[in-house]
């Protein structure tokens, strides 16, 4: 399988926060795009259900992070797999249309599965994911704030203990993500907080991305979700990965870099013609060229 087989072939979840909005109105929202049954469970994180015909759930939930409790929703998806982006961007444009807003509070974290991926393909990833970390941050456009508290960027002292040890497998991998034996980790664990989060390798069999901020746009939603299913997927299939020379971005050719970066990752031809243009409009430069290319 090459990489775009490989990619289509994952699962994973999103979490997508807003403000503008109860717990009740998104749970309608979503209930527009899916159908099925609605159900208040209230609890502690005031959860509103819906059902849909296919048996998954949806959820509605409070998040102490939006500030406002009563008129802030996160929504949770169930597990999904690609041919369900399609039904997971009709929510978001049924959210916005009924209110809901993306600030400078709200992000979105998207899980891959991971219970198949080996400790290699895993150290693979981090590896990959620590080089070109700076690069894709700047192309997500992360709220400073954020990469100052809820996504920080990959530990240095992780990926020196990485490169140290032999991670053929978990336990090893374990070891050098907490720097200490914890094989069943709390849910608000600070290692948690970083924009690739390990700590549900232990808990619940996925990988976390925690670097992309809220978003109405339901193409902004599917590329940051496709970015991820990319790298897992590229990291699954590469033999090594390297870490050595993190790609800052650069001014003059950070646009290009990234492009280079994505159609790496197999995000070639028309399909993903607009993942590209959204992963790459934050960024300064020329996609096409390296300004002393063109300058030549």
């Amino acid at each position: 399988m090459n990489t775009t087989e490989t990619m289509k072939a994952l699962t994973f979840g999103t979490e997508l926060e807003y403000t503008g909005i109860t717990r009740q109105r998104a749970a309608l929202a979503v209930q527009s795009a899916t159908g099925g049954q609605i159900t208040h469970n209230g609890g502690s994180y005031d959860e509103w259900r819906v059902t849909a015909p296919d048996g998954r759930v949806w959820k509605a939930v409070s998040d102490g992070s939006l500030g406002d409790r009563n008129n802030s929703a996160e929504v949770v998806t169930p597990i999904l797999r690609y041919g369900d982006i399609e039904t997971l961007q009709q929510v978001v444009r049924a959210l916005r249309h009924a209110g809901a807003k993306a600030t400078r509070e709200t992000s979105q974290h998207v899980h891959v599965g991971a219970e198949h991926l080996t400790a290699r393909q895993l150290a693979n990833l981090a590896k990959s994911w620590s080089k070109y970390e700076p690069l894709i941050l700047a192309a997500a456009g992360t709220h400073q704030h954020r990469l100052d508290r809820y996504t920080k960027p990959c530990d240095s002292a992780f990926i020196a203990r990485l490169q140290a040890t032999r991670t053929d497998t978990l336990d090893a991998l374990n070891v050098a993500w907490f720097g200490r034996v914890n094989r069943s980790p709390q849910h608000y664990d600070c290692n948690r907080y970083h924009a690739l989060n390990l700590n549900n390798i232990w808990r619940t069999g996925t990988v976390e991305f925690r670097l992309f901020n809220g978003t109405t746009h339901a193409g902004e939603v599917r590329a940051n979700i496709i970015l991820c299913l990319a790298a897992v997927a590229k990291a699954m299939l590469a033999r090594t990965a390297s870490c050595r020379s993190p790609r800052q971005p650069a001014p003059a050719t950070a646009k290009y870099d990234m492009r280079v970066y994505l159609l790496g990752l197999g995000l070639i031809g028309e399909e993903f013609k607009t993942v590209r243009q959204h992963l790459l409009k934050r960024l300064t430069g020329d996609s096409a060229w390296r300004r002393a290319t063109r300058a030549a």
